[in-house]
């Protein structure tokens, strides 16, 4: 833990995402916004300018459409279009609605019906999907293809939209241009992962999303020097807010990254500076710097470098990037700053990242909070947190046990208008202008917020005791042979107890390294068997894992990569499971 006065960078007022806009264009006129690649690998710039303009178009062809106060659906690949759609409909047209491109078509025509969008921005990959569901889509009027189509009978042109727009314009259209925003009504309809629950239409303003982008302007410095290389889906409100509305308000160049497989190549090609990610793909990362550190045989000599490098930089010499400079090549050279979210990292995984040189700061956030609650600093920051409050954003433990911990309470700007055709929900989660997040969480004397886990996640024993799962996944996730696992209870009514069972995948590419050959069935049961009795060594009694199934295939996750852990744990069959469970 770092210990410095906690400082805040200065920022400029915005009142709506228009607003944003603009200020941009005439801030950062001809920087690029935008750096993108086309399909014959070239590189071009779209400047904060050209995205003004372009904006200003979309959205006057949009209102040429008669979609004033509509619901819009986006769904695509994270792309250029993506953005401006965002930013074209929520600027003056209507309702945007990010919809996940990993998505089922059932699950992708509940959420057009449910929003009521009359129309559709999406991709070529999509296309094909969204025309087959259209008719059981009785709202939905337009589809409109952001690459270039053969029938614009059955879907509508994006380039020519574009075109049409700034013709409506030059002949003296300013319908678009001179609305008003109110920063007070629902512009973006977001629904949420459901990880834990059927999905919910989030209900997001331009006050409530102008407040999270300043808040966390306040806390990270950024400019016209620096770009983002946009991992993570868009659709998702952390990418969508921090990565990408958050960046356009800095002045900060965006370019997009083809897909997880393609990170390697695409940092190497924009260098960038900044990265927004996720657990999954950082802990990957470590891995791959560990296994090839292993592999060359110079495992001891990195692992002397970390702690030689972080005992230095403690004294003022900061030789970091210099001796881990082969890393920082790999990642393009560039990047100074990575922020973690959607899930907790481990804290060994971030401090070794740090003494390689990386800012890696970890916050976290909720699609009703616009997302960013809390975030970790460069100079002020603790690895086993989730970091200190926004500014303008309180926090607070609602009923705390003895340890401290009880749900976090949320008080903002930031907080959402309420769920979309759901007052129930609403009514469950905001009472007196506050937020009931769900979590369970404590607060430390310096102000640090520690996540425990889930309040439909917490194992509540026959005898009244908590067990949050979260906890002892982080513990066995810390192993290097397992990749991940799912922690749950399963009540024995005949010897009344609650017995902790834990669904465990291990990492059979590295057990495989290690002992220089694919396992067999027996030799993995005995090392996970060891790595669980490591665990349940730093665990009380009543939260030891007392039954364990090895699994071979890896947990059903969002595209933020989190586990869906109501999916898993129904397919589980949880209510049948303790008959068959015999522990004594």
């Amino acid at each position: 833990m770092v210990k410095k006065k906690l400082e805040y960078f200065k920022v400029h007022n915005i009142v709506s995402l228009k607003d944003m806009i603009n200020q941009s264009a005439e801030r950062y006129t001809d920087c690029n916004a935008f750096t993108i690649k086309d399909s014959n690998g070239d590189f071009f710039g779209i400047t904060f300018k050209q995205l003004q303009d372009k904006m200003n178009a979309l959205g006057t062809a949009l209102l040429d459409l008669d979609l004033n106060n509509s619901f819009v659906s986006v769904l695509s690949e994270n792309r250029f279009e993506w953005c401006l759609t965002y930013l074209s409909v929520t600027n003056g047209v209507g309702i945007i609605v990010p919809l996940d491109k990993e998505l089922p078509a059932n699950e992708i025509t509940s959420l057009l019906n449910r929003s009521g969008s009359q129309a559709i921005v999406t991709s070529s990959h999509y296309l094909d999907t969204i025309i087959k569901i259209k008719g059981s889509v009785p709202s939905l009027k337009y589809i409109i293809c952001m690459d270039p189509v053969d029938n614009e009978d059955i879907c509508l042109s994006f380039s020519k939209l574009l075109e049409k727009g700034a013709e409506l314009i030059k002949n003296g259209d300013r319908r678009y241009i001179n609305a008003d925003i109110d920063p007070d009504v629902m512009n973006m309809l977001i629904f949420t992962s459901g990880t834990t629950d059927k999905s919910k239409g989030v209900m997001l303003s331009h006050k409530n999303i102008c407040h999270d982008i300043m808040a966390v302007s306040q806390l990270i410095y950024a400019d016209t020097n620096d770009s983002i290389l946009s991992i993570l889906p868009l659709h998702h409100t952390y990418e969508c807010t921090a990565g990408f509305l958050t960046m356009m308000y800095l002045g900060v160049s965006m370019s997009f990254c083809e897909g997880l497989r393609h990170i390697p190549i695409n940092l190497q090609e924009y260098k960038p500076t900044l990265m927004m990610s996720v657990p999954l793909i950082l802990e990957s990362l470590y891995s791959k710097i560990i296994k090839k550190a292993r592999k060359e045989h110079r495992y001891r000599k990195f692992k002397t470098g970390l702690l030689i490098a972080s005992i230095l930089n403690k004294l003022g010499i900061d030789i970091r990037r210099t001796l881990f400079k082969e890393v920082h090549d790999n990642l393009g050279g560039n990047l100074r700053i990575v922020i973690s979210g959607a899930a907790a990292l481990n804290p060994k995984i971030s401090k070794a990242l740090r003494s390689m040189g990386f800012n890696l700061l970890q916050g976290y956030g909720l699609t009703e909070c616009s997302p960013i609650v809390t975030v970790n600093r460069t100079e002020v920051y603790n690895d086993k947190s989730v970091g200190l409050p926004l500014a303008g954003v309180d926090i607070k433990i609602v009923d705390p046990g003895h340890d401290g911990i009880g749900e976090v309470l949320v008080r903002g700007n930031n907080i959402m208008l309420g769920y979309y055709g759901n007052q129930e929900a609403t009514d469950e989660v905001l009472k007196n202008g506050c937020l009931y997040t769900g979590d369970y969480g404590r607060i430390d004397k310096k102000g640090f917020l520690y996540i425990t886990g889930r309040k439909k996640n917490v194992i509540v024993t026959k005898n009244g005791k908590n067990i949050y799962p979260e906890d002892i996944e982080i513990y066995l996730n810390r192993s290097e042979y397992i990749k991940e696992s799912l922690v749950y209870g399963v009540d024995n009514d005949e010897e009344e107890e609650t017995i902790v069972c834990a669904q465990i995948v291990p990492d059979i590419e590295f057990i495989t390294d290690e002992i220089g050959k694919a396992p067999s069935k027996e030799e993995l049961m005995k090392i996970v068997q060891a790595e669980v009795k490591k665990v349940n060594k730093k665990l009380t009694g009543y939260k030891k894992i007392k039954h364990f199934d090895i699994r071979e295939e890896e947990f059903d996750k969002t595209t933020t990569k989190k586990i869906k852990r109501y999916v898993e744990l129904l397919s589980l069959n949880i209510s049948n499971l303790a008959s068959k469970l015999k522990i004594k």
